[in-house]
């Protein structure tokens, strides 16, 4: 923890040097800005400590990094906690101190080495660490004395997602007089996903003829049984079995040798029409790579 200094004590902070004569003029420091208006990574000199740390630590905890351009750990703790700064997203900013340019400030923060990084909270230092930490170890450090990141906002969904979550839960009727209410797509993606989802409910309103267990029998015994490949195909895109859908029609794309090959066109347009209406962007993925190899 922070060694005791005047501050815990809420002594007043002076680091000017001790003389019977009149004190020699100092420069005024700059008041200091709204966390806002700061940066999340500044450099600081000694007329600037008092407003950019202390006072500024009133508003946003404020963390001083005392470093020195000779100081080899420096230089790898500096982006460290520079890094730090932009994550924690204006939790906590980023003071920077030269030390070899501020001797009468190292004195009242009795710094006996570099690094040396103090945090202040209220006005006050709450904890320092000295030496290059791992990124890790600064994290547990900030988050001892930081208050907690906000929750992200909610985005409310768009209609559109909202009938897709209906579809997924069987809510069909809902989904059916959600997408009939909304107002015709101005631009193509949004319209071609509007189609997409009216095609799901009526696939899903629909099952198909058929019983998978005999179907696949059917193929067992004949792998040309191309009728039987379809009508499973049609079973597991109802099921919402996507992958075995597809690959039970690019078994026809790849198996018919007819002439004309009008099973393996039929097959193709069919894969395409799904490929819209399939939420399963993996399997779309897949299937249009599989398609491709097989039609060349």
């Amino acid at each position: 923890m922070f060694n005791k200094t005047p501050f815990d004590q809420g002594a007043a902070y002076s680091y000017g040097p001790t003389s019977t004569s009149a004190p020699a003029a100092q420069p005024a420091a700059p008041a200091a800005p709204g966390p806002d208006e700061l940066p999340l990574v500044f450099d600081i000199s000694e007329a600037e400590f008092e407003a950019a740390v202390l006072e500024l630590s009133m508003q946003v905890p404020v963390l001083l990094d005392c470093w020195a351009p000779w100081c080899g750990p420096c230089k790898s703790l500096g982006p460290v906690l520079e890094k730090l700064a932009e994550a924690y997203g204006g939790r906590f900013v980023l003071a920077k101190l030269n030390t070899d340019e501020a001797p009468n400030l190292s004195a009242a923060l009795r710094l006996r080495s570099v690094p040396l990084v103090m945090l202040f909270v209220g006005g006050r230092p709450v904890d320092q660490f000295v030496g290059a930490l791992p990124e890790g170890q600064i994290r547990q450090f900030l988050d001892k004395h930081l208050p907690p990141a906000p929750e992200p906002e909610a985005v409310p969904p768009s209609p559109l997602e909202v009938a897709e979550s209906l579809i997924a839960d069987g809510e069909l009727d809902n989904a059916q007089a959600l997408l009939d209410s909304l107002p015709a797509a101005a631009d193509a993606p949004t319209k071609e996903r509007h189609e997409a989802l009216k095609a799901r409910i009526a696939l899903a309103r629909n099952r198909p003829p058929g019983d998978v267990a005999e179907l696949q029998a059917r193929i067992d015994t004949n792998p040309r049984d191309f009728d039987a490949r379809f009508a499973l195909a049609a079973l597991q895109a109802w099921a919402g079995e996507w992958s075995a859908g597809f690959d039970s029609l690019l078994e026809v794309v790849l198996r018919d040798k007819t002439e004309g090959k009008p099973e393996r066109e039929r097959a193709r347009k069919q894969l395409i029409e799904w490929f819209a209406v399939c939420p399963d962007a993996e399997a779309v993925s897949r299937g249009r790579r599989y398609l491709g190899m097989y039609l060349n």
